[in-house]
């Protein structure tokens, strides 16, 4: 094995383990509404997930691991995926925040901030903000 193929490989199982994740949370609330098979349609294809590994991950989005990027830059966008994931059916249960939580702490997020990342990643989704503008957002929140 190439040392290509071994990065290629690291950054296909970090897709699938991000999208597993985007799965999780668009389930928790039992309902897959269109707006959210249209997201996480548009992530597949963004995420290069294969057909059969797309159906196998909507089968059972638990057996890939959250794989949480080294760089904070990485986990601020995987957040706000999670974060538009939670937003797009506009209807924000409780299971959907606990699972948003719990995936943050996965993302490398400690425990002691993620109530407060989370609230601010929602509430940034809640305004439209494009990733940019979110990056910046969560990065200065305590200035």
């Amino acid at each position: 094995m190439s040392f290509s193929d071994l990065f290629d490989s690291e950054f296909k199982q970090r897709n699938k383990g991000h999208f597993a994740a985007i799965v999780r949370v668009a389930l928790t609330d039992g309902i897959v509404s269109e707006e959210e098979k249209a997201f996480i349609n548009k992530l597949a294809t963004k995420l290069e997930i294969a057909p059969s590994e797309y159906e196998e991950i909507l089968e059972n989005p638990a057996i890939h691991p959250i794989n949480p990027p080294y760089l904070y830059s990485q986990r601020l966008e995987r957040l706000y995926d999670l974060a538009r994931m939670v937003h797009v059916d506009h209807q924000l249960g409780d299971k959907q925040e606990v699972v948003l939580r719990k995936i943050g702490i996965g993302l490398g997020f400690t425990p002691s901030n993620v109530n407060h990342i989370v609230a601010k990643a929602l509430s940034l989704v809640d305004k439209k903000v494009d990733f940019d503008t979110f990056a910046y957002e969560m990065q200065n929140m305590h200035k």
